[in-house]
């Protein structure tokens, strides 16, 4: 095609072709972003130690949960992607300008709690990750990962950050690697993928409700719909939808695109980590997991040096990949509710608040580590609060995108409203269950 051919081309479809990625990558890498990082960072190690649990715990008894919320995960992220895109704003902000404060602080005060809780447990997952691997003091590298993390996210090039955490989701891949080191009983596995085996307990409705809260959970709104709405004022071609209708068909393309294949990689690999762990942990009577760096050196004896160092390596990885996702959200979530400029895109300078409370949320994380409180517990609990408290905040959201007063004339409907609709019910039924089963 003539160069000029091309250039007409990429004026007509703003959504390809970024300054937050080159020319020269292939065309499906034009379109992954917030929806792969989203996804990715879904797999940290607080998630890498769930799903640990999850296999160790129950074996393949829990499979069916991954494959009954990717269609419910998916199409929560896509609404929470569409409102960024449409409105240019993030959640916080689209809740600011149309709910009551009241509602906002409380949603936004819990997800800036549970974000630094598992930003601790991430770093300590890490640190524990490393020493298993090369040996030395767990806390140098405590100290490391989180001074490093502030300073990537505080005084990087947005666009050459972005760039670096979507390379980073393939540190995911460990997960695969090691699933094919173990002997896995396939026949069992993909039984328990598609029929369901119940068990009416508190520890296992208490799980169900941790993994369904460590898979669809609120930073993960706020983060890829502030994504959306950052890139909508970087990438100059962009705008937002309510004022660029016909910009709409090609943001809906790459939004669908990006987050199926964010969200289907995002299970599959917690799907990898559940059954490597029910094969090798769970089978050889190991059922009590309450990190991801135990479930690496738990390995070590059943399924030999390799598959353990592969597994550490994974949570030092994901780890990086997702604690800028967490205090970023959790900052974004503030941001926008106290009326602060936010946005990783700008100088510390420009949004000082907005800095101030990713790197306050991260080093607060870290100290826990090196407190009284046990961050391992707090992150199992901080999981299932997360699984609690997304019910709200779906709730308002699926009002929200379903309002023509904030999303004009791409208020949501349909399949994606119904799907919405049903995630949230879903995770409002197990919430439930889940406080019915520890009265009872």
């Amino acid at each position: 095609m003539p160069a000029a051919d091309t250039a007409n081309t990429d004026m007509a479809d703003p959504e390809v072709r970024s300054p937050v990625v080159g020319s020269s990558k292939p065309r499906l890498l034009d379109v992954l972003g917030p929806g792969l990082i989203t996804g990715a960072s879904d797999d940290d190690p607080s998630g890498i130690a769930t799903y640990s649990q999850a296999g160790a715990q129950f074996g393949y008894g829990l499979n069916w949960v991954m494959l009954l919320t990717l269609p419910l995960m998916v199409s929560v992220q896509m609404i929470s992607a569409r409102i960024g895109r449409t409105t240019g704003r993030g959640l916080a902000r689209n809740l600011r300008d149309h709910y009551p404060a009241w509602l906002l602080r409380g949603i936004v005060f819990a997800v800036v709690i549970a974000n630094t809780i598992n930003i601790g447990a991430d770093l300590g997952a890490m640190a524990d990750a490393v020493r298993q691997v090369a040996g030395g003091p767990a806390w140098v590298y405590l100290l490391g990962f989180g001074l490093l993390s502030v300073l990537l996210q505080v005084f990087m090039q947005y666009t050459r950050y972005v760039a670096i955490l979507k390379w980073l989701s393939a540190a995911l891949f460990a997960y695969v690697v090691t699933l094919l080191m173990v002997h896995v009983d396939w026949a069992e596995a993909g039984k328990r993928l598609v029929v369901p085996q119940f068990q009416w307990s508190k520890d296992y409705v208490t799980l169900i409700v941790a993994v369904l809260g460590t898979t669809i959970s609120p930073y993960l709104f706020f983060w890829q719909a502030a994504q959306e709405a950052e890139d909508v004022r970087e990438i100059p071609r962009r705008q937002r939808l309510t004022r660029a209708p016909h910009q709409a068909r090609a943001a809906f393309r790459r939004i669908e695109t990006d987050t199926v294949v964010g969200m289907a990689f995002s299970n599959l690999v917690a799907l990898a980590i559940m059954i490597t762990t029910a094969a090798t942990l769970g089978a050889s009577g190991v059922t009590n997991i309450e990190s991801s760096a135990q479930a690496a050196e738990a390995l070590r004896p059943i399924a030999g040096p390799y598959a353990s160092t592969l597994f550490a390596l994974g949570i030092v990885g994901t780890g990086i990949l997702a604690i800028p996702v967490l205090a970023g959200s959790a900052a974004y979530a503030l941001g926008e509710a106290m009326r602060w400029k936010t946005g990783l895109a700008m100088q510390w300078f420009e949004a000082r608040s907005f800095y101030a409370t990713v790197a306050f949320s991260t080093l607060v994380g870290m100290a826990m580590d090196f407190s009284p409180l046990d961050p391992i517990k707090a992150l199992f609990w901080s999981a299932v609060v997360n699984g609690v408290v997304a019910v709200p905040v779906m709730a308002v959201m699926m009002v929200v995108a379903r309002s023509p007063r904030a999303m004009g004339k791409f208020a949501i409907g349909g399949k994606l409203l119904a799907a919405g609709w049903i995630a949230t019910a879903l995770m409002g039924a197990a919430a439930a269950a889940m406080l019915v089963s520890l009265v009872l």
